[in-house]
């Protein structure tokens, strides 16, 4: 819920911000504000208002959801010791809070009008500027008496520093529009007008010279006014600002229209940003130039601010997706002109959710900081690197070729590029990290110019690159779209699924060479409304991939919880009887694994030696010191670890007694081949020794003959588990089954 509050805060901020940034009016930024901070504020009777103030008067400037009456009522009140929550407010300069309108003295001369409109409390709190002066006040009104919280205050205050600035600006827009009007109408005065006015005013020629120059003070000029009379304009800015002046200068004697244009200069040492105005004037009864100078420093400095925080990323300072949407936009239009091919790469770091859930997104957001500075490094400036969440980078590399061969082999030197950054490891405090990117490239020409699909298509060719193994590159291919689509719709169905209850478990027995239960194995099954069922490689990849792969296996754990209780209901349980579970590769990995299954058996009262968590070989495979870990705090709770498919995958034999094993399951392929004594029988022989050596015992799966049987309990192999004992069933058909078979 936090997170989301602190999304809803930041989109109304950039909303505003990108406002105020574009000039809007100031009434339209300010009703913005008043309905943000509505929407947000926990109770939604709230209603805000602005008013502005102008000589010791407050007027109402914003206040959408308050009756015209009211406003009518306080619009042009006096600020004063006794003057209600705002005018009280602004006299003081502090906020005031009211929480009950009624008992206020504050609100003496003001509570029939508050009752007339069912205001029983206000909250008020002054607009103060940069220089601190009041502004206005910001006010909150509640249909009932209400006490303030921290909380309240706080995103009151953020909201009050939004309306500052938006007043602000818009005051100084005000200030500078009679400047220059006063400027026309005084212009016989001009001598004695500029000499009050705050900005530095110059008298300029056509040709750049300097004929008087008036300043209340000499801070914001290079050099004293005495020195700078008669000097040019070459000799005071840079080559290209003192040509872009002398063009303002000149426009504005011939159409007698007011230019403006920003420079920069450098005055003792510090760099200032200023805003010129040139203005035509009769001097020495002749046609010259005014130039007022503006010292805009600090609010270009805001502006940049806003613009960062709409178009770049705070964590890595790149560009965001919105900046580079435009950027797309651009290229594409570009392309459209000169007919050349640039190229989009979609990168995504492997693995990156692994990390940053088991180490927490301190180290998460390093690992992407340090990525991006080393993407940095392999591009030029012509190109555009950017990050648009998560963990996922875009490359936009402008004119990579004039021909679709040539741009194939400039990218993949440019991946190649990409590569080698991440050969060496990460380092996050004492940690290293060995990490790898997976990237999809889409080739931008005259053809395949639609800047609406180019970063879907690279990012259908990275999903590609994904479905390979991580750690290479895909160009996009049509096919991919298509597929991705399909896939997408899965997911949408799979999900729907989860929430209609339609996948659940199905059970298949275990026994022992005497043919006596020891327990089952659970399986996720998915009985589709119109298809059936669906088998399981259709769907688990998916579900691991989007994420769903956690619920499937809560909705399993949950059923084999429900299956124990009603075996032991009817005390059909055999000692040592336990039931499998698959885990998942990205479930494994997760640090709030022990929490999540602890938490489901406790529901149920089942002990966890009752579970047998079963895990591939592949997972095995890396960051052995983890998985042992994850592995020995999961067996400190009573669960016990089988490995699936065993000798099917990476080979973990040297490691393998390392790890907390309890149970080797020899796949159904080698048990197919087992009748086979010079090829079949072999392999299954060195699992069943190597386990015995390691005092692990082996299960046989897949199991569907007696020869097989036969030579599995000759092998004295501890269990079996296949089509000749039982197919998978459903809870209750298992029941009958398990029954059937512990009282036979």
């Amino acid at each position: 819920m936090e997170l989301k509050k602190n999304t809803e805060l930041l989109a109304s901020q950039q909303k505003i911000l990108t406002k105020i940034a574009l000039g809007d009016p100031l009434q339209e930024i300010l009703e913005s504000i008043c309905i943000s901070i509505e929407e947000l504020i926990d109770d939604k009777t709230a209603k805000c208002s602005i008013l502005k103030l102008v000589d010791n008067l407050l007027y109402s400037i914003a206040s959408p959801s308050i009756p015209n009456t009211y406003s009518e009522v306080i619009d042009g009140v006096t600020i004063g010791p006794s003057a209600g929550s705002c005018g009280t407010a602004a006299f003081i300069g502090e906020r005031v809070l009211v929480e009950d309108i009624s008992n206020s003295p504050l609100w003496e001369g003001f509570k029939n009008i508050a009752k007339d409109h069912q205001f029983q409390s206000c909250w008020s709190t002054p607009i103060i500027s940069t220089k601190s002066e009041v502004l206005g006040t910001f006010a909150i009104y509640y249909d009932s008496p209400k006490s303030a919280s921290q909380e309240c205050l706080n995103l009151i205050d953020y909201f009050v520093h939004l309306s500052s600035i938006a007043i602000e600006k818009s005051n100084d827009a005000s200030h500078m529009r009679k400047l220059i009007k006063d400027l026309k109408v005084t212009n016989q005065n001009l001598n004695a007008f500029i000499k009050v006015i705050p900005d530095p005013a110059i008298i300029i020629t056509k040709e750049g010279l300097y004929l008087n120059v008036y300043a209340a003070s000499e801070n914001l000029l290079s050099d004293p006014i005495q020195d700078l009379v008669g000097k040019s304009i070459h000799d005071i800015l840079s080559k290209d600002d003192a040509k872009m002046a002398l063009d303002k200068i000149n426009k504005t004697l011939q159409t007698n229209e007011i230019q403006v244009f920003e420079y920069t200069l450098t005055i003792r040492a510090n760099e200032y940003i200023f805003e010129g105005r040139t203005i035509k004037i009769d001097y020495d009864n002749q046609s010259h130039v005014l130039w007022l100078i503006r010292d805009i420093t600090n609010r270009k400095n805001s502006e940049n601010e806003v613009k960062k925080l709409v178009y770049y990323d705070p964590l890595t300072n790149l560009p965001n997706r919105r900046l580079l949407t435009e950027r797309i936009r651009d290229c594409v239009e570009k392309i459209k002109q000169d007919n050349t091919i640039s190229v989009l790469l979609f990168l995504d770091i492997d693995n990156f959710k692994r990390i940053n859930d088991s180490l927490g997104h301190s180290a998460g957001d390093q690992l992407l900081i340090q990525s991006a500075e080393r993407l940095a490094t392999v591009l030029g400036d012509v190109n555009t690197l950017a990050r648009i969440g998560g963990d996922e980078f875009v490359i936009l590399e402008d004119e990579i070729a004039d021909n679709i061969q040539q741009a194939k082999s400039n990218v993949i030197k440019l991946v190649q590029k990409i590569q080698k950054i991440f050969i060496e490891k990460f380092e996050i405090g004492k940690l290293a990290f060995q990490i790898s990117a997976s990237i999809g490239i889409y080739l931008i020409d005259k053809n395949h110019a639609n800047s609406d699909n180019i970063l879907k298509f690279a990012d259908t060719a990275m999903y590609r690159t994904k479905f390979k193994g991580g750690n290479g590159y895909s160009f996009f291919d049509p096919k991919q779209q298509t597929l991705l689509e399909t896939k997408t719709e899965l997911e949408s169905e799979i999900v729907r699924a989860i929430e209609n209850d339609d996948f659940c478990a199905h059970f298949q027995p275990q026994v022992d060479t005497e043919g006596n239960v020891s327990g089952a194995e659970a399986l996720i099954r998915w009985n589709h409304a119109t298809k059936g069922l669906v088998p399981p490689y259709q769907f688990i990849p998916l579900a691991e991939q989007f994420g769903l792969i956690q619920k499937l296996q809560n909705i399993v754990l949950h059923d084999i919880c429900l299956l124990l209780n009603q075996l032991s209901k009817d005390s059909s349980l055999p000692p040592g009887y336990r039931i499998a579970i698959n885990m998942a590769q990205n479930q494994f990995n997760s640090p709030t694994l022990k929490t999540e299954l602890i938490s489901i058996l406790n529901q149920y009262d089942i002990h966890p030696n009752q579970i047998k968590l079963e895990i591939t070989e592949s997972m095995l495979s890396n960051d052995l010191p983890y998985t042992v870990q994850q592995m020995h705090e999961l067996k400190d709770q009573g669960f016990t670890f089988s490995i699936d498919d065993f000798g099917t995958g990476y080979s973990c034999l040297s490691t393998l007694h390392a790890y907390p094993v309890d149970e080797l399951k020899i796949d159904k392929s080698f048990i197919d081949n087992i009748e086979n004594v010079q090829t079949g029988l072999p392999i299954v022989e060195t699992i069943i020794n190597l386990a015995k050596n390691l005092n692990i015992s082996v299960m046989a799966e897949g199991v569907e003959i007696i020869e097989q049987f036969n030579i599995l309990k000759d092998k004295k192999t501890d269990g079996i588990q296949g089509y000749l004992i039982a197919k998978p069933m459903p809870a209750e058909h298992y029941i009958n089954w398990h029954q059937a078979a512990t009282n036979s």
